[in-house]
């Protein structure tokens, strides 16, 4: 590790942080405030394999890790209470999914990067985070609420997001959780295509600070 990937590792982590405090409240029916900020992470990682390459790209991601489990960790931990019930601010299922679906998304993210570098600039950032996005939408919402998976944690009542309502308030029927983790999706799919103008820019800037230095 070198002080060149600094930049890059307090960003991820701020960002792991942030999201993890911020997906505690509510943005609408279906998002939370984290939707808007962890997808800035995939920034982080496609920055870091343009500039230093695949391997600096890793050890960013790794440091998220440690820094998302170290967040969950302390959530299970912190009792809230409500409606009578004391409950802990992070549940294990959450912890689980959201760890799994950081680590397998981000390192699947470095490696189809890595796979399409050599090509247009736009495509390996836009490739690598929209297939990225998906499977860490899949795998968090799947493992965190999924009625299927309550055996990963029996006294986690997930009942009230397998109730059955129209997706997204208007499509059809589906378990809440689906709506939300669609919801969930389009921001960040959104935010993939924003994302390639500062792409762009940070690119061009440190490779010129290079070139000159």
């Amino acid at each position: 590790m070198t002080r060149t990937h600094i930049p890059g590792i307090l960003a991820m982590a701020a960002i792991v942080l942030a999201s993890n405090i911020l997906v505690q409240f509510l943005f609408g029916n279906w998002l939370t405030w984290g939707a808007f900020t962890y997808p800035l992470a995939f920034l982080v990682t496609d920055l870091m394999n343009r500039i230093y390459g695949a391997q600096a790209a890793r050890k960013v991601v790794f440091v998220g890790f440690v820094v998302g489990v170290l967040c969950s960790l302390a959530g299970t931990q912190i009792m809230l209470q409500g409606d009578g019930f004391t409950y802990p601010a992070v549940t294990l299922r959450i912890a689980i999914g959201s760890g799994l679906a950081f680590l397998t998304a981000q390192l699947l993210d470095v490696a189809i990067f890595d796979r399409l570098r050599d090509g247009k600039w736009w495509r390996a950032p836009l490739a690598s985070t929209l297939v990225g996005s998906t499977l860490d939408t899949v795998i968090f919402f799947s493992i965190a609420f999924s009625s299927q998976l309550i055996a990963l944690e029996p006294g986690n009542d997930v009942s009230w997001a397998n109730e059955a309502l129209p997706l997204l308030g208007a499509g059809p029927v589906a378990p809440l959780w689906m709506s939300l983790a669609v919801a969930d999706w389009m921001v960040k799919l959104s935010l993939a295509l924003i994302a390639l103008i500062p792409f762009k820019m940070i690119v061009s800037w440190a490779l010129a600070k290079r070139t000159t230095a």
